[in-house]
């Protein structure tokens, strides 16, 4: 989601009469591809005049980026290629062990060849899927996602399109290239890589070579973490991490970083991770945590520490729910002491401080 929307839905929240389904709005913000539409169409007077019509407050900075003298355009400038997540020593592949794919969040079991396409993001499931989305020779998106099961999910995201990859019958995983049904262009490859380990290569418009070179860039014996400008420390007691996303796709004017957390099937929270060179310093607080400003949210379910240049760390803690919050979430003093644990990068722009 981007500040703009972050903004906008937080205005919705502290001032609405009635009832404002803001979760269903923060689900479906939380598509990749939307974050990525939004950030080509929005631009930076649009984003003031409707912040100042909302009358959000609490961000100070000369500029939209909160440096004097600079367009939003020139604030960042790329200190080094485009980040790649590091290998995980001593695990092996998802070609040497199809089983571990899946099983632990915060590591990618299989990676590509950086030299042949572009990172612009990856993703981990628990116990579902593990994804990579690249680019090869600045094309558009591929996507892969590769599992552990045929049944991999059909409905896929790719740069603010939303569309289900499905076959009639069991799906061939024979390595043919075809059409995906319903879209114009749209193309999918469905293979194993190896015994046991199900691959899928989707793109929205149709360039064959494109996606076999995509394909050929992936690289099967090599794990890697599931790494970014956000770290976390101890969790809540019984809690897990059910997903680790990180989007660079816009690198390095944004950066995206996300964990998600479980406890039960109604206790669920994410912590996440916001960078974009284009916004100021949101200084609005009512508490302090680990030594840096905080701010609860007026529903009493999201706390967030600002004071951060260009950046926001939210802890959203309160979700999901229809009608009366439910008896059983996570709570603020486990979402506080959380935030106090974290580690991020105050410059994602370096990702050596992603280590």
């Amino acid at each position: 989601m981007t500040d703009l929307d972050e903004r906008i839905v937080q205005t919705l929240r502290d001032r609405a009469e009635g009832t404002v389904d803001t979760d269903r709005l923060l689900r479906a913000s939380h598509a990749r591809g939307r974050r990525r539409q939004l950030h080509r169409r929005v631009a930076a007077g649009t984003a003031l005049s409707l912040v100042g019509a909302l009358g959000v407050v609490g961000v100070t900075g000369t500029g939209l980026d909160g440096l004097t003298g600079r367009l939003p355009w020139t604030a960042t400038t790329s200190t080094g290629a485009t980040p790649v997540p590091p290998r995980a020593t001593g695990v092996p592949g998802a070609a040497g062990d199809p089983a571990l794919v899946g099983a632990d969040p915060q590591v990618l079991h299989f990676g590509l060849d950086p030299a042949r396409a572009r990172y612009l993001g990856w993703e981990v499931i628990r116990d579902q899927v593990e994804t990579v989305r690249l680019s090869v020779a600045g094309s558009e998106e591929v996507r892969i996602d590769v599992g552990r099961s045929s049944e991999l999910n059909s409905s896929v995201n790719i740069d603010g399109t939303s569309f289900e990859v499905t076959e009639l019958g069991r799906p061939i995983f024979d390595g043919a290239i075809r059409p995906v049904s319903g879209m114009a262009r749209g193309l999918v490859k469905l293979w194993q890589p190896a015994p046991g380990l199900y691959a899928r290569a989707v793109m929205l418009h149709g360039d064959r070579a494109v996606l076999n070179q995509a394909v050929e860039a992936l690289r099967w014996k090599e794990a890697r973490r599931c790494a970014g400008p956000l770290r976390l420390g101890a969790l809540p007691e019984g809690a897990k991490v059910t997903n680790c996303e990180v989007d660079i796709d816009s690198y390095p004017r944004m950066v995206t970083a996300r964990f998600g957390l479980q406890r039960t099937a109604m206790e669920n929270m994410s912590v996440e991770y916001r960078y974009a060179s284009t916004v100021g310093t949101y200084t609005e607080a009512d508490r302090t945590i680990g030594g840096r400003p905080a701010l609860l949210s007026a529903k009493g379910t999201r706390l967030e520490l600002v004071g951060i240049p260009r950046t926001r760390v939210i802890a959203d803690f309160g979700w999901p729910w229809d009608g009366e919050r439910p008896a059983s979430i996570f709570t603020e003093a486990e979402a506080t002491a959380l935030l106090g644990d974290v580690k991020f990068s105050e410059d994602p722009t370096q990702p050596q401080s992603w280590e």
